[in-house]
């Protein structure tokens, strides 16, 4: 059974999703939050195995709120379900430690392929948040456009640490290093930690590949 847990405050999305979920014999909707401080409520109380996030809300936003979440449960998936679809926003949301990003247009059986795929490992992304990625990948941006902690990630991938030590040293889940690593790469157009490396050495101070 997949347990999810649906943050939105548009009282008709939670209620469309609610229903969804009612027709499936393998999800289960443990509950409902309006805004990103009861969502983190919400998950220590149920402990579900995903939460299905949207971006704008009053209060804390999804983005916060999925890091929140995601520093403290790191078993725990987020899934970002949303309106907007503009790179910063996609960006901000893969940085904060979502696995997957879809659009609210998506049909109603996208929606649980997608909560079925995040079970089984997967990462979902709508194929016009999938396009945004990879116009981004195509123009690398320099390095004064990584936030200060994508900065420190891949300071220390350049000096050959693994995640796991990555993790250690920020004080963060391996799974938010691997979020931070996922933006970085697309941010200077990279593909794997070599090419990364190699960036770094060229445009971070003090940076050496290894």
């Amino acid at each position: 059974m997949i347990d999810v847990l649906v943050v939105d405050d548009h009282a008709i999305v939670r209620h469309g999703l609610r229903q969804l979920f009612e027709t499936t014999e393998d999800i289960r909707l443990l509950g409902e939050a309006t805004n990103g401080e009861d969502a983190i409520a919400l998950v220590r109380e149920t402990r579900p195995g995903l939460v299905l996030m949207d971006l704008s809300m009053p209060g804390m936003d999804g983005v916060e709120a999925t890091r929140r979440i995601v520093e403290e449960h790191p078993g725990i998936a987020v899934v970002v379900l949303t309106s907007f679809g503009e790179r910063n926003r996609i960006l901000s949301a893969l940085d904060a430690g979502a696995v997957g990003y879809l659009l609210k247009h998506m049909d109603p059986e996208e929606i649980l392929e997608a909560v079925r795929a995040v079970a089984e490992g997967g990462a979902p992304l709508d194929p016009k948040v999938a396009r945004v990625l990879l116009e981004a990948r195509a123009q690398p941006q320099p390095a004064a456009d990584l936030t200060g902690r994508e900065r420190e990630v891949l300071q220390l991938l350049a000096d050959g640490l693994p995640n796991k030590q990555i993790a250690l040293r920020l004080g963060i889940t391996e799974r938010t290093v691997k979020a931070h690593l996922t933006s970085v790469f697309q941010s200077i157009g990279v593909t794997d930690r070599m090419q990364a490396a190699l960036w770094a050495r060229d445009n971070l101070p003090g940076a050496a590949a290894s």
